[in-house]
């Protein structure tokens, strides 16, 4: 064990108030308790931690006795969260070896394949380190004496600039295979390299995420697709054959077109999505699985059409459900965005329908920015049969009611062939005879 006194600059006013208040009440209370983790790490490399974790010798329930403003959750880690607003600090009992005898208070649960499925065995802060993930992250803050307590040469891999995992990666690997995903996520996020011997069994590991309940996979997709690092982490969950368990289908599209357009546009996407994010800007993760289910949809319509004799809107229709139960069982996206995705979706369909009303009706359509985006980004990847229609809806966006409606009308009067149009027009009434 390691303990170095707090030679790096690090002041407890670069952490939060509200988690300060926390380690006081805890050792108030007759705990140990230090700040962990990610806060800790961010701080040594010079950036703004988002959350603050605690760890403690304190059980849950120990914890919430503590505090009023406490709530438990998790079973596979029971957590105690101490809400602030609309910060909340999370609250960990310091982790034990599974080999520790089982009381009410120590529970372990493992599948066959090695996978933790309940870990409540609690410990002290030395074995609470050896269950960490990575060194970088089995770092503890102590107010004790305002002191960095390293047990797993973290601070070296930070200077190093290397993700590695602590114990062997095998074992860790299969414990959690979430953690191969966490392991892309920190060497985009921190610009550092994956350490070799962690990096090895990533690839023959892959296939383990198919165990991971599809609630937690969506939880972690959006954390590697709304860092800032999307294009990034997209690239190497490819190069790692991780992006396979999350999204098969469209893996499977992309593996037999590696440079056509499919790839094009999913790498611009996320290329744009990274842009809006640095800039503040909003994004919706509905748009990134329009995107991301975009090219499985269209194969699926296409085999409905051909075997179904189906029509094409018909077709169009029940693939957009067939992708998304497809994709339920890898991730399982909130009702709120595959309601947006298929708004997106169907709006495509509709933006060459330009006559009358529908122009401006389509526009009225909560999703119509996100579809319009979607139509650019086509283009933008490739799709260059679009670029007419992209342009003409960027001009008619662009003016006032009048320029849009002369615009409509410009349109008419290149439709249909006259003799259509007549047919369409209602017969005079005749007048009553007397």
């Amino acid at each position: 064990m390691v303990i170095g006194r707090n030679e790096h600059g690090i002041s407890r006013k670069q952490f939060s108030p509200n988690a300060i208040k926390v380690l006081y009440r805890l050792k108030d209370g007759g705990f140990d308790a230090y700040l962990v983790g990610g806060c800790v790490r961010d701080i040594l490399l010079g950036q703004q931690p988002k959350d603050f974790d605690v760890v403690t010798n304190a059980t849950p329930e120990q914890v919430k006795k503590l505090f009023r403003n406490c709530r438990l959750i998790g079973r596979r880690f029971r957590l105690a969260h101490i809400v602030f607003g609309r910060e909340i600090i999370e609250v960990a009992t310091m982790r034990g070896h599974h080999e520790a005898a089982e009381d009410k208070n120590q529970i372990s649960q493992s599948s066959d394949q090695g996978q933790l499925l309940r870990d409540n065995v609690f410990g002290s802060i030395e074995e609470d380190a050896e269950r960490r993930d990575f060194t970088i992250n089995a770092l503890y803050y102590s107010i004790n004496d305002f002191s960095i307590h390293d047990f797993a040469n973290g601070i070296a891999a930070i200077n190093a600039r290397q993700i590695e995992l602590i114990g062997d990666p095998q074992t860790r690997y299969r414990e959690d295979p979430v953690r191969m995903l966490r392991a892309v996520r920190f060497a985009t996020k921190l610009d550092m390299t994956i350490a070799p011997a962690t990096e090895k069994p990533i690839k023959e590991l892959a296939s383990l995420l198919d165990n991971i309940p599809p609630a937690r996979l969506f939880e972690e997709t959006l954390k590697l697709f709304l860092n800032g690092k999307a294009e990034e982490n997209f690239l190497m969950l490819r190069r790692y054959g991780l992006f396979k368990s999350l999204f098969p289908a469209l893996d499977k599209i992309l593996d037999k077109n590696t440079e056509g357009l499919e790839h094009s546009l999913i790498q611009q996407m996320f290329r744009n999505t990274d842009e809006r994010i640095n800039a503040d800007k909003k994004v919706t993760p509905a748009f990134i699985f329009a995107a991301l289910l975009w090219f499985p949809l269209l194969k699926i319509a296409k085999q409905l059409q051909l075997s179904e004799q189906l029509s094409e809107y018909d077709a169009y229709t029940q693939a957009m459900n067939k992708v998304l139960s497809e994709n339920a069982q890898h991730i399982a996206v909130p009702k709120r965005f595959t309601l947006g995705a298929r708004d997106i979706w169907h709006i495509q369909q509709r933006l060459d329908k330009r006559s009358g009303q529908r122009a401006f009706r389509l526009t009225q359509q909560p999703r119509f920015k996100a579809a319009y985006d979607f139509l650019l980004l086509r283009v933008q990847a490739g799709e260059h049969q679009h670029q007419e229609l992209a342009n003409w809806w960027s001009e008619y966006l662009s003016k006032d009611v009048n320029g849009q409606k002369d615009m409509v009308r410009a349109l008419g009067s290149q439709g249909a062939p006259k003799g259509r149009r007549r047919s369409r027009r209602r017969s005079s009434p005749k007048p009553a005879t007397e």
